[in-house]
């Protein structure tokens, strides 16, 4: 991975946690999840007459990652309501860049080298150390624990979609706006038929959060949609995980949530595993 690709996707990573805070904006999860993702829609509706429309090779990506993205905001949504940020983000993140890792050896013939993998490894230690044994005498409920392993699950899984997409579609960029407006559309329609058109209301006054945090969202996941189609899918994939970094210090900053001596020696091997993985 090239220095440049690698500092793109640490400010993405900070730009995902980021977000992720804002979801924390006074709405019930669902609404706030749902808020950004229409406001990152509404901005790349506005960016499409500025790319091509997709090839056709991308387009059964296209469709495959907006299904996810949805089971994706659901379940973090779900995950969001049970536990604090600090403890349920570094659960939702923690498996994907494991399992994408294997799925990219087994599968897509992606080959990081030894470096590269023990990076993985310790990267996403890192992350399940900080969730389980950072999260002190608090005790995720089970309920979250599941939505947030579910989470992990949609995140692996739109992760590859969106790295062949992107790959298929030889322009990363416009792969993006299109598929954040497929996103917003889909959660926007979503919301209407679970909570029905009173919800609308119920978030416009939160317009400017939803613009922030959409402009956010879009400019961190397209960087990373970018980078994976310069660099190994499993590599982006793990150093998009130092998210959970950031979102350490966001949790004890900005939210007032405590910072334990087990999350720091967890935020340690993070950051081991993202200097090798900047050696890989």
């Amino acid at each position: 991975m090239s220095a440049h690709v690698f500092a793109i996707v640490l400010c993405a990573a900070a730009l995902h946690a980021g977000w992720n805070a804002l979801v924390r904006v006074g709405l019930d999860r669902l609404l706030a999840v749902t808020l950004i993702q229409v406001g990152a829609g509404i901005l790349a509706l506005v960016m499409l007459p500025t790319v091509s429309v997709p090839v056709a090779a991308a387009w059964p990506w296209l469709l495959l990652s907006a299904v996810l993205h949805v089971g994706y905001n659901v379940f973090l949504a779900r995950a969001y309501a049970s536990g604090d940020f600090g403890q349920v983000y570094p659960i939702a993140r923690g498996s994907a860049p494991l399992i994408v890792a294997l799925v990219g050896l087994m599968v897509l013939g992606d080959q990081p080298s030894l470096t590269g993998y023990v990076g993985v490894m310790l990267l996403t230690g890192g992350i399940w150390w900080m969730a389980v044994r950072g999260a002190g005498s608090t005790n995720l409920p089970r309920a979250g624990l599941t939505s947030a392993l579910v989470t992990s699950a949609f995140i692996a899984s739109y992760t590859l979609s969106d790295g062949l997409g992107a790959r298929a579609n030889h322009d990363a960029i416009g792969y993006v706006f299109w598929l954040f407006a497929l996103n917003g559309l889909c959660m926007g329609l979503l919301l209407w038929a679970m909570r029905g058109r009173q919800t609308l209301a119920a978030i416009a006054g939160h317009y400017r959060v939803g613009l922030l945090g959409g402009a956010m969202s879009m400019a961190a996941y397209g960087a990373t949609i970018w980078a994976m189609s310069q660099a190994p899918i499993a590599l982006v994939a793990a150093l998009r995980e130092s998210s959970v970094l950031f979102a350490l210090a966001i949790s004890a900053l900005f939210l007032g949530e405590r910072l334990s001596r087990q999350r720091l020696v967890a935020g340690v091997i993070i950051l081991c595993g993202v200097a090798l993985l900047r050696l890989g």
